[in-house]
């Protein structure tokens, strides 16, 4: 599995408070849900379903220890639903030894928000590259430069959002470093110039850096800059109130 270092185990601990038993996990690959699956390995929850468009090493970990068994799914109940297997090649040769256990499906009926929308208790896990205090989300792009593909994010977003106590939690670290070695902010006062808006500030639920986590679904335009800020590092914080005074969409009565 992938290494993670400390912001991905701090962004991995507000996210596992937001799992329940029973519970239907969507995660792919990286620090964040190889921190993700450390920290379930060592809990107590229980009956865990899956249903994810990619599926690896992390969750063949949680299977073996006896945390997923997919009895509480309403759809594909007791399997682990997915359209694309990648991993070491432990991996691929557990898929091999206990193919029962899958249900491998085309993508376009595994992301589907009405089929997602089923699964009751689905907690959809991403990350993205930006996010403007309005909640605009950007994963694919750098100002014009294609980087990704939007992938099945959206889907998965929206999926969560139809299913009943649904959660989609879209993670990011609070700053990156530049070519030239400064260090920025990952949350703007607006999406830069040119960037992709991977999913639209309608659809985002909630958004989580090492710094905490927020839920934005059904919040005005005031209290998101106030919560998105309150994520932000710490360094950046004054900077994008003041950016959000400039914008009109920051409030005497918000807390700074």
């Amino acid at each position: 599995m992938k290494e993670y270092g400390e912001n991905e185990r701090k962004i991995a601990e507000f996210v596992y408070k937001e799992m329940c038993d029973g519970c239907c996990i969507q995660i792919g690959t990286g620090g964040v849900p190889t921190a993700i699956a450390a920290l379930l390995a060592e809990s107590d929850l229980k009956d865990l379903g899956v249903h994810t468009e990619l599926l690896s090493d992390s969750i063949m970990m949680l299977e073996q220890k006896g945390l997923i068994t997919g009895a509480k799914k309403s759809i594909q109940k007791g399997l682990m639903t997915t359209s694309i297997l990648n991993g070491t090649a432990e991996f691929m040769e557990y898929v091999k030894e206990n193919r029962e256990k899958f249900y491998m499906a085309p993508s376009d009926y595994v992301n589907d928000p009405h089929v997602v929308g089923q699964l009751d208790d689905f907690i959809s896990v991403n990350g993205i590259l930006e996010i403007d205090l309005q909640g605009h989300v950007n994963s694919e792009s750098i100002q014009t430069r294609q980087i990704s593909g939007t992938g099945g994010q959206l889907d998965f977003v929206m999926g969560a959002y139809r299913s009943k106590g649904g959660k989609s939690i879209l993670c990011c670290n609070s700053t990156y470093r530049k070519k030239d070695g400064t260090v920025a902010s990952k949350i703007h006062a607006t999406l830069p110039e040119g960037a992709s808006c991977t999913v639209p500030r309608a659809a985002v639920q909630y958004v989580c850096t090492e710094q905490g986590i927020v839920d934005l679904k059904g919040k005005n335009i005031w209290d998101r800059a106030e919560l998105l800020i309150s994520i932000a590092h710490p360094d950046f914080r004054d900077g994008l109130v003041a950016e959000a005074e400039r914008l009109g969409i920051w409030r005497p009565s918000n807390r700074r």
